[in-house]
């Protein structure tokens, strides 16, 4: 999800602002994905170099993730959606992390789709765990804002995921613009290194 902050200063506010509008964004991709019937959603909404970031940028972005956490909760689970947050906690404001554990439980029972958000994340720093536990590997990852990098982002578990880099920034996100990325995803051939099945030879 990138490109928030970009588009409140385009607009003269401040770059907190833009992570509150593409909150409501969050919010039509989950339901549009469920309603596409995706299984899996990762969500990349603060990495562990995110920190490095303004602090009145940070404790907002901290602050919104806990009010959506207890807001949202409720709903998601009358969705069959479950909730896991992926990334470290010790980092963490206790308020958000008891937040965060709230929402895991509620939505446990959840089996329409498993929504993972990923907060103080780095893939580099999860593959030197001991040990390392993997997650499901990425069929298609989306990227919003015009950037066109991984910026550290599930590195193992997209090894032969399919890229789209969208040039819109994630609040602007539409239905139709995510709708053309997971039917052109459909229509990719997906080898995984194998060669194609069906071979045509003439002689």
């Amino acid at each position: 999800m990138d490109g928030n902050g970009r588009w409140a200063l385009r607009r003269g506010r401040p770059r907190w602002t833009g992570h509150r509008a593409g909150a409501q964004t969050v919010r039509m991709v989950v339901e549009h994905c469920a309603h596409r019937g995706v299984r899996d959603l990762t969500l990349y909404a603060f990495s562990s170099d995110n920190w490095k970031r303004a602090d009145v940028e940070v404790r907002a972005l901290l602050t919104l993730f806990e009010s959506h956490f207890r807001t949202e909760a409720a709903r998601l689970a009358r969705e069959g959606v479950r909730l896991t947050v992926i990334g470290r906690r010790d980092r963490l404001p206790t308020t958000l992390v008891r937040a965060i554990t709230d929402a895991e439980s509620l939505t446990a029972p959840g089996d329409a789709m498993h929504l993972r958000v990923a907060i103080d994340y780095s893939s580099r720093d999860a593959l030197r765990a001991v040990p390392f536990e993997p997650l499901p590997p990425v069929d298609l990852l989306i990227r919003t804002g015009g950037e066109r990098r991984l910026s550290d982002f599930l590195l193992w578990e997209c090894a032969y995921a399919e890229l789209a880099f969208l040039d819109v920034a994630w609040p602007d996100l539409t239905r139709d613009q995510l709708d053309a990325a997971l039917n052109e995803f459909s229509r990719r051939d997906r080898r995984f290194g194998a060669a194609p099945l069906h071979l045509s030879v003439s002689a």
